[in-house]
C-alpha cells in the first residue's frame, strides 16, 4: 500500500503549545490523551460499489448552461479531498476545544501545533493510506497530506475525475461568463465513505468579496456633506484612543488576511498610513504566499488580480485598527478548481509560527458552497481554534439572503454564508450610523477635519447597514408607511431612481444548510441541516431558541454612503476603478461592506492578544460572556433591520400587493416584496433588537472596554 504520510509528521508524544507573539513555546504538561485513531475503512475498496457525495453540484450546472465536456486531458491541479474523523474523535475534539477556553480546565490555552492536532484528532494512518492508494490507482498524483491528517492535496485530469469520481467536468456559460463544473454529485467507492467528506471543489465558481462601492445616491439628498470614515474617526467612534495611549497597538502580533490577490501597489498601504496618521505606529506589511507543508507546492503568487481592491482595503483597515501589528496579505492563486483563498488558509495553519489572527472577507451561501466546501471551512476553523488562532469572517452584504449576491431582488429565501457560519470563527456583521436619519449630524461630527482628516466627536448610535428599499429606517425617512407592495417604497418609482432595488445589507441569519443537500438550487431544504447551536451562544437577551448556530456575532460600521458615511481607501489601480491618492481623501476611492468590519475586528483582537500577552483562540465564548455581564463592552443596535426586497414566494411577503392585500399581477411589481421570516404576516428578516439580534449580533464594540474587561469574560 503506498505511503502518503511523511515520516517526520509523526510524533511519539503530543506537544501542546502556547502561541505568544509569534513564537511557539512548548509546554511541559501533556494534554489529556484523545481516543486512538480508529480505522473506519472496514472492507476492501470495491470500485463497483459506489457512494454518492450528495450536495456537491453547483446550482449553475444545468443543461441550459452546458457547453459540453472539457477535454479528458484538461489538467486539474491541487484538488483537495476533505476527510472526516470518527465520531469519538470528533466528540473528543469538541471537548478539547471547549477546555482550551475554560480556565478551570487542564487544557486551558494549551494551543497545538498542526502536527500535534493531526496526531490527536486526524484520521488513522491506515485509512489515509487506503484513500491515497485509491487515488493513485485511479491515476491521480497525491501531492501531500496536510499535517492535520484531514486533507489530501492531489492532482489529475478531467478524464480521471470522470473515471474515478463518476462525474464529468463540463464547460458552462453563466451570465455571459465561461466556467467549468462537475455536472453531478461525485461518487466514491462505498468502503471509503466513512472517512471521505468530499472533494472541496470541482468547479471554478469562486467565493465573492464582501465590499460594496460607495453609492451615488444618499438619502440625505443632493449637496449634503459627506462625513467619510478615516482611521481617526474609527478610533474616536469605537474608543480605540485610550487603548493606543496605553500602548495597545497590536505590537508583536501578526494578522493574516486570506486573499487571492496581491495589493496593486504596496505604496497605497504606505500612503494610507502616512496621510491618515497611522504611520506614527511601528506596524509592518508583508505579502506572503504561504507554502505547502511538503510535496509539490500548491501556492503560487497571484499578483494583483480582480480582487486587488479587497486585498488593499483589508490591509489598510486591519492596520488602522492595529497600527503596531504586522499585516500579512496571505495570497495564493486559484487553480482550475480550488480557490486560492482555501489554499492560503490551509497553508497558514501549517506554518511553524502561524499568525495569531486571521481575517477572511469573502463568502458564498451555504447551499451554493456545497457540503464538501462547508466541511472544509468548518474543519479549518476548528483547527485554527485548536492552534490558538482567532478567525474573523465577513458575515456578508446581502442581508438574510446570502444566496442572492448581486441580485435585483432576493428570490431564494433566507440563507447565510458558509464561510462565516462555522461556530469556531467570528461572523462579523455590518452597521451604519443613525445621525443622518435622525438629524443629529452636528452633534457627532465637527465642521472641520483634523490634520489626519478625522472629524468624529464621539460614539455615534448605530442602525443596521441596509441600502434596500425594504429597510424600515430608509423607507420611513422617505415618508413611506410600507416597505413592500406597490404602495410601499419597494413598489415606487423613487426606489428605482434611487437605486434602492437590490440585495445590499449587512448579513445575518440562522445556519441552515451547513450539511446535507437542498432539493432546489440555492434554497434551503431537502436534507439540509445547520450547525448545532454552540453552548456559548446563550445568556444574552434576543438569542433565538432555534437549536442552530446563529449569526452574526458582532458588527461594525459597514456603510457605503447611503447615510453619507463610507470608508476611505487608498487604491490606485486604474484598471479596477482606482483613483490617485492625491489631495484630500474625498477624492480617493471609497466603499463599504462587511469586508471592512472583519479586518477591523481582527485588528481589535490583536490589541486584546497584546494586552493578554498570549493568543486567545476563538473569541466568541468571551464575547457572549462579557455581553451577559457588562453593558459597557457592546453597543446594542435596537432600531432598523436588514430586510431586503424580494420576488417570488420563498420567504417573501407583500409581493405584488396594493394597499391591504389586494393582489395585482406580480410581473408589474417584480421585486417589491420584503424578505420575511414568515409568509403569514410581515416579520422582517431580520430586525435589530436589544441584546443580540440576527441583524447585528451583540452589536458593535467599545474597544477599550473590551480590552480592559477581557479577563473577566473567561
Amino acid at each position: 500500500m503506498p505511503k502518503c504520510l511523511r515520516a517526520e509528521s509523526r510524533f511519539a508524544m503530543l506537544r501542546p503549545v502556547v502561541l505568544t507573539f509569534g513564537v511557539l513555546w512548548t509546554l511541559v504538561a501533556q494534554a489529556a490523551a484523545p481516543p486512538p485513531a480508529r480505522n473506519l475503512i472496514s472492507g476492501p475498496v470495491d470500485t463497483s460499489r459506489l457512494y454518492t457525495l450528495a450536495g456537491n453540484t453547483r446550482p449553475e450546472a444545468t443543461a441550459a448552461n452546458d457547453r459540453g465536456k472539457v477535454l479528458d486531458g484538461f489538467p486539474l491541479e491541487h484538488m483537495l479531498l476533505q476527510l472526516q474523523r470518527s465520531s469519538e474523535r470528533q466528540q473528543a475534539l469538541e471537548s478539547f476545544l471547549a477546555g482550551q477556553l475554560d480556565n478551570s480546565s487542564p487544557d486551558f490555552h494549551k494551543w497545538l501545533t498542526a502536527a500535534a492536532f493531526g496526531e490527536m484528532f486526524g484520521a488513522s494512518e491506515q485509512d489515509i493510506g487506503q484513500v491515497c492508494a485509491w487515488l493513485q490507482t485511479s491515476g491521480f498524483t497525491v501531492n501531500f497530506v496536510y499535517p492535520s491528517r484531514m486533507l489530501i492535496d492531489f492532482s489529475g485530469t478531467a478524464g480521471m475525475v470522470s473515471s474515478a469520481l463518476h462525474t464529468e467536468i463540463h464547460n458552462l456559460t453563466v451570465d455571459g461568463q465561461a466556467h467549468i463544473a462537475n455536472m453531478s454529485d461525485p461518487q466514491i467507492p462505498e468502503a471509503l465513505a466513512p472517512v471521505v467528506a468530499g472533494v472541496v471543489s470541482l468547479h471554478d465558481f469562486r467565493p465573492h468579496a464582501m465590499w460594496r462601492p460607495r453609492v451615488q445616491y444618499s438619502a440625505a439628498g443632493d449637496g449634503y456633506e459627506f462625513q467619510l470614515i478615516a482611521p481617526a474617526d474609527l478610533a474616536t467612534i469605537y474608543d480605540f484612543n485610550p487603548a493606543f495611549s496605553a500602548g495597545y497597538t497590536g505590537q508583536g502580533q501578526t494578522i493574516a488576511l486570506v486573499e487571492d490577490s496581491d495589493l496593486y501597489d504596496v505604496t497605497d498601504w504606505s500612503t494610507f498610513r502616512g496621510t491618515l496618521g497611522v504611520s506614527k505606529y511601528n506596524g509592518g506589511f508583508q505579502t506572503v504566499n504561504p507554502t505547502a507543508p511538503s510535496g509539490t507546492p500548491n501556492c503560487t503568487d497571484p499578483g494583483p488580480s480582480g480582487d486587488d481592491f479587497e486585498a488593499t482595503l483589508d490591509a489598510e483597515w486591519a492596520s488602522a485598527a492595529a497600527p503596531g501589528a504586522t499585516i500579512w496579505a496571505a495570497a495564493c492563486a486559484d487553480t482550475a478548481t480550488t480557490p486560492g483563498l482555501t489554499i492560503s488558509e490551509q497553508n497558514l495553519l501549517t506554518l511553524a509560527s502561524p499568525p495569531q489572527v486571521i481575517s477572511i472577507s469573502y463568502g458564498e451561501c451555504e447551499t451554493g458552497n456545497g457540503a464538501a466546501a462547508n466541511a472544509q471551512a468548518n474543519a479549518a476553523a476548528q483547527q485554527a481554534a485548536a492552534e490558538g488562532i482567532s478567525v474573523f469572517v465577513a458575515a456578508g452584504d446581502e442581508g438574510a439572503a446570502s444566496c442572492d449576491y448581486g441580485a435585483y431582488a432576493a428570490t431564494h429565501g433566507i440563507g447565510v454564508s458558509g464561510y462565516a457560519s462555522p461556530p469556531y470563527s467570528v461572523a462579523v456583521g455590518g452597521t451604519d450610523f443613525s445621525d443622518t436619519a435622525e438629524g443629529t449630524t452636528s452633534k457627532y461630527w465637527s465642521l472641520t477635519n483634523s490634520t489626519t482628516y478625522g472629524s468624529a466627536i464621539s460614539y455615534i448610535p448605530e442602525i443596521p447597514w441596509n441600502d434596500s428599499c425594504a429597510g424600515s429606517v430608509l423607507s420611513e425617512y422617505l415618508r413611506y408607511t410600507l416597505v413592500y407592495g406597490a404602495d410601499g417604497y419597494c413598489g415606487s418609482l423613487d426606489a428605482q431612481e434611487n437605486d434602492n432595488l437590490g440585495v445590499a445589507a449587512g448579513s445575518g441569519g440562522p445556519s441552515a444548510c451547513a450539511t446535507g443537500s437542498p432539493n432546489a438550487n440555492f434554497v434551503t431544504g431537502g436534507t439540509c441541516k445547520g450547525y448545532a447551536k454552540p453552548a456559548w451562544q446563550s445568556g444574552v437577551a434576543g438569542i433565538a431558541n432555534d437549536g442552530v448556530r446563529d449569526m452574526p456575532d458582532v458588527s461594525l460600521f459597514a456603510g457605503d454612503g447611503i447615510w453619507a458615511h463610507y470608508y476611505i481607501v487608498c487604491f490606485t489601480d486604474p484598471s479596477n476603478g482606482g483613483e490617485p491618492c492625491q489631495g484630500e481623501p474625498i477624492y480617493w476611492s471609497g466603499a463599504g461592506g462587511t469586508s471592512f468590519a472583519s479586518p477591523i475586528m481582527a485588528g481589535i483582537q490583536a490589541l486584546v492578544n497584546q494586552k493578554m500577552n498570549a493568543a486567545q483562540g476563538n473569541p466568541n465564548p468571551v464575547y457572549y460572556a462579557l455581553a451577559a455581564r457588562s453593558s459597557t463592552v457592546f453597543h446594542s443596535v435596537t432600531k432598523g433591520d436588514i430586510a431586503v426586497n424580494c420576488s417570488g414566494d420563498i420567504d417573501c411577503y407583500g409581493m405584488g400587493f396594493v394597499g391591504r392585500g389586494r393582489a395585482t399581477p406580480a410581473n408589474l411589481f417584480d421585486g417589491n416584496g420584503a424578505l420575511s421570516s414568515t409568509t403569514d404576516s410581515y416579520t422582517p428578516a431580520y430586525a435589530a433588537g436589544a441584546g443580540w439580534s440576527f441583524a447585528n449580533g451583540l452589536g458593535s464594540v467599545d474597544v477599550y472596554n473590551l480590552i480592559t474587561n477581557w479577563g473577566s469574560g473567561k
